[in-house]
């Protein structure tokens, strides 16, 4: 009879050790699934302040996609500064910002120091003139005339008797190179009468000077003209300056905009930069007068 007992006892304890070890088991994986949960919470609980800079034509853009980033994500802010697209490469490779912006192609030299390029859109640069010019289009040829100095007087081109008012680009700004490349210049040929900067200062320059002749991004002009700027967007070879004819690659002046980061971004940028390239701006993209690109 003890020795029944004593069996019995044994029995019983390891059935309780059982129980209790199943018990705890149980207890670590609801910790364990709790924990989980937790870091995947966490994981989009994001916080802390970007700075991005550069070029001008892509900071209003990044401004609308960085508005609503940072309504989703409250604990988030977001400084997006001009400057040009030299300074957005400038700012990227020195760590002075978080991100640059640019509004052309990445250069082998930068690449090679480990910058690269996120294309967001495409944008084109288009030739600009005051409302009251009467001139319907020009040729590739012209536009090298009137920027040469070759051609000086708006009669030439069965316009009116006046002198035309050249305004270049500032050295440093991507419109700038995309400009010179695509027709074939050296700055140095350019006669400018006026040198500006962003494209703000462009447009109004050719809206406030009716003999003024500049060129500019296609969607900050667009939407410039859209809201009764005195401008319009001349023709060239007979390809109207649009972002539909950007996107089906019949207007050839065009540029990548991009935002660039010193090697693959990590943490809050890497969220940005995935945000600012999904579908969910396109229309954000498609109201400051660019393309969306296929990611």
């Amino acid at each position: 009879m003890a020795v029944l007992c004593a069996v019995a006892f044994v029995v019983l304890v390891s059935g309780c050790g059982t129980e209790d070890s199943g018990r705890a088991a149980s207890r670590d994986e609801a910790v364990s699934e709790v924990s989980a949960t937790s870091v995947e919470t966490q994981s989009v609980r994001l916080s802390g302040k970007l700075t991005v800079t550069g070029s001008s034509t892509v900071a209003p853009l990044a401004a609308e996609i960085a508005k609503r980033f940072e309504t989703e994500y409250p604990e988030v802010r977001i400084d997006v500064q001009t400057g040009g697209s030299s300074r957005g490469i400038a700012d990227a490779l020195s760590g002075v910002a978080d991100l640059g912006m640019a509004s052309r192609a990445m250069k082998t030299d930068e690449e090679g120091q480990g910058l690269i390029g996120h294309r967001l859109a495409v944008d084109g640069v288009s030739i600009i003139v005051n409302s009251e010019n009467s001139i319907d289009g020009l040729t590739k040829q012209q536009v090298v005339q009137l920027f040469t100095g070759e051609i000086t007087n708006w009669s030439d081109l069965g316009g009116s008797d006046a002198e035309v008012v050249v305004v270049n680009k500032a050295e440093g700004r991507a419109t700038l190179e995309v400009f010179l490349n695509h027709f074939e210049l050296k700055n140095e040929q350019i006669q400018a009468d006026v040198v500006v900067g962003d494209n703000q200062h462009g447009i109004k320059t050719v809206a406030w000077n009716p003999l003024a002749i500049g060129y500019v991004s296609i969607g900050a002009a667009q939407s410039e003209a859209d809201l009764g700027t005195p401008i319009r967007l001349v023709p060239v070879d007979g390809v109207e300056p649009t972002a539909a004819n950007v996107a089906s690659g019949r207007f050839e002046v065009t540029r990548p905009l991009l935002i660039v980061s010193k090697g693959e971004p990590v943490g809050l940028a890497a969220a940005f930069l995935e945000y600012a390239m999904s579908p969910t701006v396109h229309d954000l993209i498609k109201a400051q007068g660019f393309e969306t690109v296929a990611q």
